[in-house]
């Protein structure tokens, strides 16, 4: 029998890459390059985002 492949509905703002490591061009002491970590404000760092609820409009 066949089997569906899960559909996984991926963030339109990033585009699956939810967290980026960001170098800010100084150095810790220690030598090592600081760097930013961010995450994507839409889906949370998740990379995919909920069943979007069907809205109707008109009359």
């Amino acid at each position: 029998m066949h089997q569906h492949a899960q559909i996984t509905r991926v963030c339109r703002d990033c585009d699956g890459f939810a967290t980026a490591a960001i170098t800010t061009g100084t150095r810790h002491h220690d030598g090592s390059r600081a760097t930013l970590r961010v995450t994507c404000p839409t889906c949370n760092g998740t990379g995919r985002t909920a069943l979007a609820a069907l809205a109707r409009t008109g009359r």
